[in-house]
Order: C-alpha cells, then sequence, then structure tokens
C-alpha cells in the first residue's frame, strides 16, 4: 500500500549520528519547528538571510513556515529539489539543515543552509549537523563539490564553515532588506577537504531517494 513515504522518499530520509539525527520533515514535525523560529533564531536588529523570513510577526510565521515546505515538497523534481531536515540533538528538535540545488544530475553541486533555536547555538551543533549532511551528500548522493554562503557580518556561521573544510569562493554585494547593502562571503568544500563528525554516520532511507531524484533512473 501506499504511504506518504512511499510516494515522497524525502519524508523518509533518517540520519543518526551520536547525539545528532536529521530526518525528513513530516507535517507533525511543522509546527514544533516554527515554533522554535517564533521564540528566535538571531538578534532582532541582525539578519542571517538571503529571504528575511524569520521577521515575519508570531502569527504568520508558522503558516508561512509551513507553506513554505509544502511549497518545497510539491516543486521536488531531478532537475531542482531542495532537502530540508529536522535536526534532533540527543532527542530534542533544535532545528533545520538543508542542501538545495538544480540541475544536480549535471552539477552534482548543491549549496547547504541551516538554522538553530537561539537556545543551542554555540554548543557545536551547527557544525556536527553540517558535516553530517555533507557526508551525506558526498558519500551517498555522488556529490562532488558543495557550496554556501554568509554576510561578512555573520562570524557565526562563516566559524562553522571553516570548521567544515569549505573554502572561500569570492564575494557578491547584494541588498539584504530593502535599501540595505551587504556582502556575501561564498564557500566551497570538496569531499578531501571535508571534516567529519566525530560520530559514523549511519543513513536511511537513502535508496528511495536517490530515485526520487534521478540518480537512479530505474525507479520513479
Amino acid at each position: 500500500m501506499t504511504t506518504v513515504t512511499s510516494a515522497l522518499p524525502l519524508l523518509g530520509l533518517r540520519f543518526t549520528a551520536g547525539p545528532l539525527e536529521l530526518r525528513g520533515i513530516s507535517d507533525d514535525l511543522l509546527g514544533p519547528l516554527a515554533d522554535i523560529a517564533v521564540a528566535g533564531i538571531h538578534a532582532s536588529d541582525s539578519m542571517p538571510f538571503y529571504v528575511p523570513w524569520s521577521t515575519a510577526p508570531g502569527e504568520v510565521l508558522p503558516r508561512n513556515f509551513a507553506q513554505y515546505h509544502w511549497s518545497q515538497r510539491a516543486a521536488l523534481s531531478p532537475a531542482t529539489w531542495s532537502l530540508d531536515l529536522a535536526v534532533l540533538w540527543e532527542g530534542e528538535l533544535v532545528g533545520v539543515q538543508g542542501m538545495s540545488t538544480k540541475n544536480y544530475l549535471v552539477t552534482r553541486t548543491g549549496e547547504t543552509g541551516s538554522w538553530l533555536g537561539r537556545g543551542r547555538q554555540g554548543k557545536g551543533i551547527g557544525t556536527a549537523m553540517r558535516q553530517v549532511l555533507c557526508a551525506f551528500a558526498f558519500d551517498h548522493l555522488d556529490a562532488t563539490q558543495i557550496t554556501s554562503g554568509a554576510f561578512t557580518d555573520n562570524p557565526a556561521s562563516l566559524g562553522v564553515s571553516r570548521k567544515v573544510g569549505y573554502r572561500e569562493n569570492g564575494v557578491r554585494r547584494v541588498e539584504r532588506r530593502p535599501g540595505e547593502l551587504a556582502v556575501v562571503q561564498d564557500l566551497l568544500l570538496t569531499p578531501e577537504d571535508l571534516v567529519r563528525f566525530e560520530h559514523p554516520l549511519e543513513a536511511d532511507g537513502v535508496e528511495a531517494f536517490r530515485g526520487l531524484i534521478g540518480l537512479d533512473r530505474n525507479r520513479y
């Protein structure tokens, strides 16, 4: 019998590495994750995201959050996909780690992005969850490189990237909020530069997800 997970294998992905777990964002996780975001991800006078979604009013943000993730699921195809995973640390839901890409079957490249609730920042979780996702992409999705980027006034994110093994790859000038100039530091990671998490990665649901994104053409 078809289930939501078998129809959309993204939801069946689950990685574990020591105290860390990453899993597909099923509907039952959307509300708790939105609550973490409403409680705060960053200081009110800063903006670490390219799209300032986190500044939406508390009564609006949960709806926006759910609609975004539903739209990403609906648009998923081998040509364009976003792998967004809920992050749990010692069993506690703490944030989201993702990777998005276009034309992956040709480029074998994706860009990482993530967020953590403020109460869980500065504890090494952000580094670990990026290490695990990048290891998954290299080991199980045949990635050849992974990109990322952070505003130059976001030293915490840039520090995580350095710890994971990313190298600087140029800068860009962008409009962050209306009328506000910001500089993005682009970053590039290759398999040989990846600094792996101290705990080994175990992944479930890999075969079905590979088929979903076209890596195994005899499926989906």
